[in-house]
This record gives structure tokens, C-alpha cells and sequence, in this order.
């Protein structure tokens, strides 16, 4: 089964700007959204402000991508932990997103004989330690892709 999987810590928040996130934490993301930028036409429909770390290496189990995304930001553990502190007080926070496409046919397709199983994971205390630390919520989104076979 054609498996695409990714990690990504996120900071968000409706009034805090991913720049003042990476001058706040001296940390550059990979990945950043702006709020109001979902949206053009008609009318804006306001978005977070994100700030994201993110690992999309193929071939990792989910709990090896978290921990390369997480061993980036647990020497700044401090500097996350004040900033999600603030982001909560305005209406903000944090997040560990895991996003997870089964079936996906667009993806290329390891010979089953040398792919690795991505389907087992799980997180260890050093993870669930930074989330409690950081107050991070834990999102896990799952997607079949192979749709409804028996639709007409």
C-alpha cells in the first residue's frame, strides 16, 4: 500500500507573525503561513500565522520523523516554551501534526521487499516530555486515497 507521511511542529497564532516567531526564537522554520493568505477572492478568510519545523523524508516511520523535526527545537526548549506561553494568551499555541495518505498512487512504490514498515509508531517520554513542556496539542490526520471503489 503506497504510503506518504510527514511530520511537523507548528506555532500559531492570529495576531503573532511567523517573523516575530523566528526573531522571538532565534530559530528559521521551514515552513511558515501568513494569515489571510488561504483565500483571495471574495473575501479573506482569516488563517493562523504558522511557524513550522517539518520533516517529509520518505522511508521514516512517523516517530523518526517527530524525532528529527523535535531533536531541531529541544536545545531551545526555554525560548518555545516562553513563546507558546504567549501565543496561548492570545488565542494561539502549538502543535505536533503527523499527516498520513494511505493508498496514495501518486507516490512511487519501494520494492515490498526492501521498504521499511511505516505503519507502527509511537512516542517515547523524550516527546512526550517537550509537548507537556511546550503545551503542544498532538493532531493526527489520516486520509485513504484510494476512494470509494464502489461508487458509481
Amino acid at each position: 500500500m503506497p504510503l506518504h507521511q510527514y511530520a511537523y511542529f507548528a506555532l500559531f497564532s492570529q495576531h503573532t507573525s511567523a517573523d516575530d516567531m523566528t526573531s522571538r526564537l532565534g530559530i528559521t522554520p521551514d515552513e511558515v503561513t501568513v494569515r489571510g493568505s488561504r483565500f483571495a477572492e471574495p473575501a479573506v478568510v482569516p488563517a493562523d500565522h504558522s511557524w513550522m519545523v517539518v520533516c517529509r523524508e520518505p522511508g521514516l516511520r512517523v516517530d523518526e520523523q517527530i524525532t528529527r523535526t523535535l531533536d531541531r527545537l529541544q536545545p531551545h526548549t526555554d525560548r518555545v516554551c516562553d513563546l507558546t506561553r504567549h501565543l496561548a494568551g492570545t488565542g494561539g499555541g502549538a502543535v505536533l501534526q503527523v499527516v498520513r495518505y494511505f493508498n496514495d498512487a501518486d507516490q512511487p512504490q519501494a520494492d515490498a521487499a526492501d521498504a521499511p514498515n511505516l505503519f507502527g509508531w509511537h512516542l517515547g517520554r523524550k516527546v512526550l516530555d517537550f509537548l507537556i513542556a511546550t503545551g503542544a496539542e498532538l493532531d493526527v490526520d489520516e486520509y485513504d486515497m484510494a476512494g470509494d471503489k464502489n461508487a458509481s
